[in-house]
């Protein structure tokens, strides 16, 4: 029988270590990083980070915080990591969440103006958290995966005008990626103020921009490109003790091949790397970023449980339960999918669904973010919102 809980979702204690069908091997990127994430928090012990990119972390003691697509919405992005703790109020782009570990599932690029000052607004919090002994993580989305590709469908005009002054910033600053790209957040704002735009969409100027553009934006985002090389950083699975945050849904398939090995294959492919010298192309990493059920795009969990009858939620339960046995977790956090209710959880709150189109290039709905702290769940909401807390079904 199922109760409402006012409050937070207690989950269960921390599990022995897990039998994953896929351990960090003993030659992967595995480090111990008390220096790496900061010296000073003496409370906690350091966060301990296996592959590359990121897949396995444990982060004993750890504010954990989630948010969801953010669509190229820097205004939306700040108000949510504001309401989550992380990020100064004052408009300096300050880290305050001392030791916690923030987590963005996707969906940064596309339908907004502002994708590249997320993407350095995010790294230079990370570089900022780590010295705080916390950290910020990414996951790649469906839509990161696609501009890849070079399918531009969702790109807004001024994406492309943001992808042209970015290369432009490039070539002046080209001694130099780290501290050019943490530093673009601030540059493109004045840059942004300094744009004068034709008012007719078919003036002839504008139209060569846009083409301007196109090129600039496949040269940025291309495999091997400096931006794709960036995202590469970053995982398309990452579990954080016992949760597994990823942007559409894993199930038992991808972990039966491998997280750790899709991770590896998107990561070459975005930086245009062979896995054999037999070949000049690198694999493409179909399991992970094409199919309805690929990783980044998959959308069976995220389905509005109303409209389906019994045995279908029944069979989707089970692929969960079994997902989650199998990778060692106790929940999934996913995105990509905006829930109209707001972030919500569902099986059990085995599932977590935190995608609420907070983007005005999407729903522009009122920011809501996820926080696990001493095994309970929560989502914020706006501190205005006098139930700020979510109702979250506590099965018994």
């Amino acid at each position: 029988m199922a109760s409402l809980c006012l409050n937070s979702w207690p989950l269960s204690p921390p599990s022995q270590p897990p039998k994953l069908s896929e351990a960090p091997s003993p030659s992967s990127s595995s480090l111990n990083i008390n220096s790496y994430y900061g010296s000073k928090g003496e409370a906690s012990k350091p966060i301990v980070v296996s592959g590359n990119p990121p897949t396995f972390v444990s982060a004993p003691g750890r504010r954990i915080v989630a948010v969801g697509d953010l669509h190229g919405d820097l205004d939306q992005t700040r108000c949510a990591l504001e309401m989550a703790g992380v990020l100064s109020p004052d408009g300096q782009d300050l880290w305050t969440g001392g030791e916690t570990v923030l987590i963005q599932l996707g969906d940064i690029l596309d339908r907004g103006e502002d994708e590249i000052a997320i993407l350095s607004l995010l790294r230079s919090l990370d570089i900022q958290a780590k010295d705080e002994g916390g950290a910020v993580f990414q996951v790649n989305g469906n839509h990161e995966t696609m501009n890849v590709e070079g399918d531009f469908r969702y790109v807004e005009t001024g994406g492309f005008d943001e992808c042209i002054d970015f290369l432009e910033y490039l070539d002046d600053n080209r001694d130099d990626w780290e501290e050019a790209f943490v530093g673009w957040t601030g540059v493109s704002k004045q840059l942004k103020e300094d744009r004068k735009m034709p008012q007719n969409y078919w003036d002839p100027w504008n139209l060569v921009r846009r083409q301007k553009g196109v090129i600039a934006r496949s040269i940025l985002l291309r495999p091997g490109g400096p931006l794709a090389c960036e995202l590469a950083r970053h995982a398309v699975v990452l579990k954080v003790n016992d949760w597994v945050f990823c942007h559409g849904g894993l199930i038992p398939n991808h972990v039966a091949y491998g997280v750790e090995r899709m991770n590896r294959e998107v990561s070459h492919w975005m930086r245009g790397l062979s896995d054999s010298d037999e070949s000049d192309n690198p694999h493409f990493p179909f399991i992970a970023t094409r199919g309805y059920d690929s990783v980044v795009w998959n959308r069976l969990y995220s389905r509005d449980t109303s409209e389906l009858d019994d045995y279908h939620n029944n069979q989707i339960h089970s692929i969960l339960e079994e997902t989650l046995h199998a990778v060692g977790a106790k929940a999934m956090v996913v995105g990509h999918t905006p829930q109209t209710t707001g972030a919500n959880c569902k099986y059990n709150c085995s599932i977590w669904r935190i995608d609420v189109g907070m983007s005005s290039g999407v729903l522009n709905s009122r920011p809501e973010v996820l926080e696990i702290k001493d095994n309970k769940a929560r989502v914020i909401r706006s501190k205005k919102d006098t139930s700020s807390e979510s109702q979250v079904v506590d099965f018994i």
